[in-house]
């Protein structure tokens, strides 16, 4: 029981910080600027600028990640990169390309409410917004939710599959989007399975790295192509679409397979 308590306080304190982050950052900017009843608009979910927003998510993840590798919550070692684990890396970036076509067509066809489209969209488009989604992100989420909390989860159990599925629905369930969820669990099971294998975060830094990276570029280097649907860019035409999803099937069973040949455990 211990370490589901341990698991839960984990994912509290990912939250607090959050929540305590955005409060002082926003009554200090609203001081700042001399804006009054700061915490009443926030509540309301008004004046938050998309600076704010990046300021805010800086400055709780570097709290986080301090906090959570002073505390070994989460454990570090140079072992695993002492390995050059190169082909894992590589094959974990291609694993994730195979999951994004997927992924976008059940949306589609299962159209869930997207909470944080605009918020997203204002963060994607700031050129600060790479620092936040991209690098921070990755970073934060693999050291708290695989490092901390599938780690203890791990502990004495005989059945990995549990903890990685249990650790998967918190990281679902933090994003708190339900447009998000069904890929954010998916990429849950996957991040969870090579830290399972491999012991290490790096991996599923360089997955999600790579999954947050194709998104900030498509946003960016793509602004056409942002509220087109892949059923439309395939013309309707639901043969192409099985085409596609084959053909993303593809690029994601042989990499899992690299994956699963490569990935090991390294003595730290």
């Amino acid at each position: 029981m211990r370490k589901y308590f341990d698991a839960i306080l984990y994912t509290i304190v990912f939250l607090l910080i959050q929540f305590i982050v955005t409060y002082v950052v926003f009554a200090v900017w609203a001081v700042a600027e001399g804006v009054g009843n700061s915490l009443r608009s926030l509540m309301n979910g008004e004046g938050i600028t998309t600076m704010q927003t990046i300021v805010i998510q800086v400055i709780s993840s570097i709290i986080t990640l301090v906090l959570f590798l002073s505390m070994k919550w989460c454990r570090v070692s140079r072992a695993y990169l002492r390995s050059k684990p190169y082909g894992v890396l590589f094959w974990a970036g291609v694993a994730v390309l195979g999951t994004i076509i997927p992924s976008e067509l059940f949306l589609e066809l299962v159209p869930l409410p997207d909470l944080t489209k605009g918020t997203l969209g204002d963060i994607l488009g700031n050129r600060w917004g790479y620092l936040v989604i991209c690098i921070f992100a990755p970073i934060v989420e693999e050291v708290v939710f695989r490092g901390a909390i599938l780690r203890v989860l791990l502990e004495g159990s005989s059945r990995h599959w549990v903890p990685i599925a249990i650790s998967a629905v918190l990281f679902t369930l933090v994003h708190g989007n339900p447009a998000q969820m069904p890929h954010a669990f998916c990429i849950g099971l996957l991040l969870g399975w090579m830290y399972y294998r491999t012991g290490s975060i790096i991996p599923g830094i360089m997955l999600h790295w790579v999954n947050n990276t194709l998104s900030y570029v498509v946003y960016n280097v793509f602004p056409q192509y942002q509220n087109v649907k892949v059923i439309d860019l395939l013309g309707g035409n639901y043969f192409k679409v099985s085409l596609a999803i084959v053909f993303s099937l593809f690029i994601f069973v042989p990499a899992i397979l690299q994956l699963h040949q490569r990935m090991r455990k390294v003595e730290k």
